[in-house]
């Protein structure tokens, strides 16, 4: 019988890979039986199982590095997902945010994914398939102006780009859709709980309470986890959703008050 959902042979990148959903997509990936390439800036002890090519992806350099990987590795692409993202931004709202840390919020969250796209689609695009991956956020729609102005506008820039490229590619076989979580549940990943939790004096738990009452509280009443997170991506990967492109697919457990 055949699988619901397979991925079998398709050659995949998944950027920021070693952690939270990033980590949880390799393994989803890997499972499904797609060759998997993954990147980050440094590859963690208790690494395994997918190929990795450790670049810093806010770089130019970073970038072709991870290029030339996917050509070494791989011999092409059939899905590429951007995963990379997060903040390090200080609370204290716009007027804490100097130049550096507007370069530091675009270099992480919009110019790795726009550059990858650069490198990659074309090559999707002459073979006549391919799937493009985004994961932006409802940071977008809901940002905290205390922490994550920075953050969302970086997101709102991949969101819309995300749009307009999925009209020029599409009709060319290679379909780009978006991916908009809400907080996910992962110590390794939130970072702005564990800022949260150190400023404040408070444990993870506690942290993600917080944020989850500045968001209005989350109606299904947690966070999602990592693993919910992959299980969208890779549906969204496969032929199951052939015919889904240039839309945004949120999983937030009912977060963004409005349809």
């Amino acid at each position: 019988m055949t699988p619901f959902l397979t991925l079998q042979g398709r050659r995949a990148l998944i950027t920021g890979g070693t952690s939270g959903a990033g980590a949880a997509t390799v393994a989803l990936f890997q499972e499904l039986g797609a060759r998997v390439l993954t990147t980050a800036r440094t590859k963690p002890a208790n690494f395994s199982g997918a190929a990795f090519v450790e670049a810093d992806l806010t770089t130019k350099a970073g970038v072709q590095t991870v290029v030339d990987a996917v050509h070494r590795d791989l011999g092409g692409l059939d899905i590429l997902v951007n995963v990379l993202g997060g903040s390090s931004a200080p609370s204290g709202g716009f007027a804490a945010l100097t130049d550096e840390e507007w370069d530091r919020e675009f270099n992480l969250n919009f110019f790795p994914a726009v550059r990858l796209d650069h490198a990659l689609i074309p090559g999707m695009v002459a073979q006549g398939r391919g799937v493009v991956i985004h994961v932006t956020s409802i940071q977008r729609n809901l940002p905290l102006p205390e922490a994550t102005t920075g953050y969302a506008s970086a997101k709102a820039a991949l969101n819309t780009y995300s749009k307009s490229i999925s009209k020029e590619v599409s009709p060319k076989g290679v379909r780009v859709v978006r991916v908009s979580p809400g907080w996910i549940a992962d110590p390794g990943a939130n970072g702005l709980a564990l800022r949260i939790a150190e400023e404040a004096g408070i444990d993870y738990d506690a942290a993600v309470q917080v944020i989850m009452n500045s968001l209005g509280g989350i109606p299904l009443g947690r966070p999602a986890k990592p693993e919910e997170v992959a299980d969208l991506i890779a549906f969204l990967a496969s032929d199951r959703a052939a015919s889904i492109t240039g839309t945004e697919h949120v999983i937030d457990g009912g977060t963004v008050p409005t349809a």
